[in-house]
């Protein structure tokens, strides 16, 4: 009798944590109305050494489902020399061009995450899932400067979709799964670990990646990675290979920085950008030794934005970096990855080292847009939306005034002008801009290509 009692509490245990586990974990997914559904903030994590004892089988199942395949079809007009040449033809043949990419359901009404250059000058798109069911898609908006699109699908039924994780919990070593259709080959698993955070490709710190192992090809860029949950940690957008397939390592965009850029484009029609205010580098002991200072870790502030959030609060030239918020700082590509998931007016507190002593400051963010900087007397802002529709442009900083008494004769020239590049190196914004500028050398001449008042465009030498 004692046996079967305590067989029966066994059993209703073990019914009541089944039970309890189907409420927490599915029926959660599943009661959410929003767009951008987010995973728990606990993670599924597997301890052990050996690849053996993690299951993936769950995760590869539910991820699958919510990953489809992005066609786009492109037209350009091929021209011939030999007829023009003879026969004066200025016309040239229209070519169908078609590309392949991957691309993430994050609801269950058909929006769809996947990379900006996998829809890029795109005249027609289509997205088929896994059941193989197509469907024509709508383009939502982009962010071209980390590589974001979102689509919007009408389905005839309920979609599978990918919850988001907190991208900034995810561990260095940690296992994830790349879920895409690499070389048209639909539906394709692989399984790596976390390699590095915060990776910036660029050198300029406006990209700030997840790096992992996990094998991605041509054609999974804009598909999913994510935890052994199953959960979207990270789009699939690059890998790094002297021969443009997989040899080692690829890269994502982190599922904060996707989920705000989603949230800005579905809410304001475009991505809202916020600064910090500051400039700078990362310590390392060549570095520490070279400004003499102790700390080989952290940010150090070089310059403060005029009128920032940085400045308004009192941060200055020589102090150091180390948190913004909970978040540990020791390079420019951690900074601007947390700010990049960040609005204008957000505050942020920011631990930092002055004179030896920690403090801790609350900064607001500013828009970008309200960004100057001053070079060779020309004072520099950023250009509107307006403009670039205007001069038919996607980048460029506008000449907002002149503090130059050489450049004065030339004010109602110049005054207005957008410049378009800086020895052969793109204006695409005033912070990327001002950071060029500051490498050169006082007194250095530098070659510049604008465009004036009246849409010409002109060069100067200054």
């Amino acid at each position: 009798m004692k046996r079967f009692s305590g067989l029966f509490l066994v059993s209703l245990l073990s019914g009541a944590t089944t039970l309890g586990a189907y409420k927490l974990f599915v029926e959660e997914k599943n009661s959410s109305d929003s767009i951008v559904t987010l995973a728990p903030n606990s993670y599924g994590r597997t301890v052990g050494l050996s690849g053996e004892a993690v299951d993936f089988t769950a995760a590869a199942e539910s991820t699958i489902h919510s990953v489809v395949h992005v066609k786009n079809v492109s037209v350009r007009t091929v021209s011939d020399p030999i007829m023009q040449f003879f026969y004066g033809s200025r016309g040239g043949q229209q070519q169908e061009q078609i590309g392949t990419g991957s691309g993430v359901i994050i609801s269950e009404d058909g929006y769809v995450v996947t990379n900006n250059h996998v829809i890029k000058d795109a005249s027609e798109l289509e997205v088929t899932l896994n059941n193989n069911k197509s469907y024509k898609a709508k383009l939502i908006g982009t962010d071209s400067k980390m590589d974001i699109a979102l689509l919007k699908i009408n389905a005839d039924e309920k979609l599978p979709y990918s919850t988001f994780a907190d991208s900034d919990q995810v561990k260095v070593g940690e296992w994830v799964l790349a879920v895409g259709n690499p070389y048209n080959l639909n539906s394709t698993v692989t399984a790596g670990i976390v390699s590095a955070k915060a990776r910036n490709l660029e050198n300029n710190g406006l990209q700030s990646f997840i790096q992992t192992d996990a094998a991605v090809n041509p054609g999974n860029s804009g598909g999913a990675l994510v935890n052994t949950r199953g959960e979207l940690i990270g789009i699939n957008t690059m890998i790094s290979s002297p021969t443009g397939s997989y040899t080692g390592y690829s890269f994502a965009v982190p599922s904060n920085i996707t989920r705000k850029i989603i949230e800005d484009i579905m809410e304001f029609g475009n991505v809202q950008r916020g600064i910090l205010g500051v400039e700078g580098g990362e310590l390392n002991s060549k570095a520490s030794k070279e400004l003499g200072i102790t700390d080989t870790e952290g940010f150090y502030i070089n310059k403060i934005t005029k009128n920032s959030g940085a400045e308004k609060a009192g941060l200055k030239q020589g102090d150091i970096i180390k948190k913004l918020d909970n978040q540990k700082i020791s390079s420019f590509s951690e900074l601007s990855g947390y700010i990049s998931t960040k609005r204008p007016n957000d505050k942020v507190q920011v631990t930092f080292i002055r004179d030896g002593e920690t403090k801790m400051v609350p900064v607001t963010l500013i828009k970008n847009e309200m960004v100057t900087t001053e070079f060779k007397g020309l004072e520099l802002e950023d250009i509107d939306s307006a403009d670039k529709r205007k001069f038919r442009i996607g980048y460029g900083v506008r000449i907002k005034d002149i503090n130059n008494d050489n450049l004065r004769p030339y004010y109602d020239q110049l005054k207005g002008s957008i410049i378009l590049s800086v020895d052969n190196v793109k204006a695409t914004d005033v912070q990327t801009l001002s950071k060029f500028l500051n490498k050169k050398e006082e007194g250095q001449s530098v070659n510049i290509q604008m465009i004036n008042k009246i849409g010409q465009v002109v060069q100067i030498i200054l």
